[in-house]
């Protein structure tokens, strides 16, 4: 799944030799952070967040029914975050 994740992120990503990956696996979830440099922000995320919300969702489909929840965080590097959508 942090494939799909990888994949999703190098589409929008111009620095993509800055972007990091941070997997945190707790009880039901795992959480993926995504460390990117301030200028790839907006074009991650997108407009009010739409390409982000498409990324949780095309995650949520692909995720085995009975597996653990991904969650995806989205900061800036030296940052706090932008875009969460861990419970």
């Amino acid at each position: 799944m942090l494939d799909l994740i990888k994949y999703i992120v190098e589409q929008f990503a111009e620095d993509k030799e800055n972007v990091e990956y941070v997997v945190n696996e707790k009880d039901r979830v795992i959480e993926v952070t995504v460390v990117l440099s301030p200028s790839d922000m907006g074009k991650v995320i997108g407009k009010q967040g739409k390409i982000a919300k498409a990324m949780r969702t095309i995650v949520r489909a692909a995720t085995p029914v009975n597996s653990k929840r991904y969650a995806i965080e989205i900061r800036e590097r030296g940052g706090e975050t932008v875009y969460s959508d861990a419970e």
